[in-house]
């Protein structure tokens, strides 16, 4: 695992495999009372889930609650 420290509005960058167009930007936008807000900047065909809701799209089991869906942005769905 690689960890990297970043404060707010700071980003990091995960790049394809010829090191030169990004995949993925995530970029810290809030830290309040320990809980940090993160912003994901992805094509809008690569889905974005919290872990414990692709777990259980993985296993094939519904999420329990429907928060737990595809993540959405400002402009809509992100999957």
């Amino acid at each position: 695992m690689l960890v990297l420290s970043r404060r707010s509005q700071e980003s990091v960058v995960v790049v394809g495999s010829d090191g030169i167009e990004p995949m993925l930007k995530v970029t810290v936008l809030e830290i309040d009372r320990g809980r940090v807000r993160l912003g994901f900047e992805v094509d809008r065909e690569v889905p974005v889930h919290r872990l414990e809701v692709w777990e259980r799209i993985r296993t094939g089991r519904r999420p329990d609650n429907p928060r737990d869906g595809p993540a959405e942005s400002e402009d809509g769905p992100l999957s």
